[in-house]
């Protein structure tokens, strides 16, 4: 089956988001690169030569969550948030309490944890980096 790891764009931010992201999940980095140690990075501008080109952080069972700045100097033009959302299927609702809790500290919420008439418990958030997150833990069947 095939894995869905998440990329995401910041405006420069990158590397606080990931940091931040690294203190609710765990885990360490399983690569870092700036664009300053790329080919050719000897002719990016010193401002950008040590934001992220790529950045990855394991995330529980096998997924990835990925990044990059988008910098506007190297062309990028960013709409940070509105295109996507980040779905977390946690095992336990306790665990879903804690990562929603967590995420969302500095952020919006959209719709709080509840249960729902599809036999989760879900909520959504902004977080305070402008990423949409879904949190739905699906009860057991009976």
């Amino acid at each position: 089956m095939a894995t869905i790891n998440p990329y995401l764009n910041f405006p420069g931010t990158t590397e606080e988001a990931f940091n931040f992201y690294k203190s609710v999940f765990g885990g360490e980095f399983a690569m870092v690169q700036r664009f300053g140690d790329t080919p050719g990075g000897d002719k990016i501008p010193s401002e950008v030569k040590n934001k992220i080109m790529h950045i990855s952080l394991p995330i529980g069972k096998g997924n990835i969550l990925m990044a990059t700045d988008a910098i506007e100097q190297m062309g990028h033009h960013l709409t940070p948030g509105n295109n996507f959302y980040i779905c977390i299927s946690p095992d336990s609702k306790e665990e879903a309490d804690k990562l929603f809790k967590s995420l969302s500290a500095g952020g919006k919420v959209s719709q709080p944890l509840q249960d729902m008439f599809w036999g989760a418990y879900y909520g959504d958030f902004t977080d305070k980096f402008g990423v949409k997150w879904m949190v739905n833990y699906t009860y057991p069947q009976k």
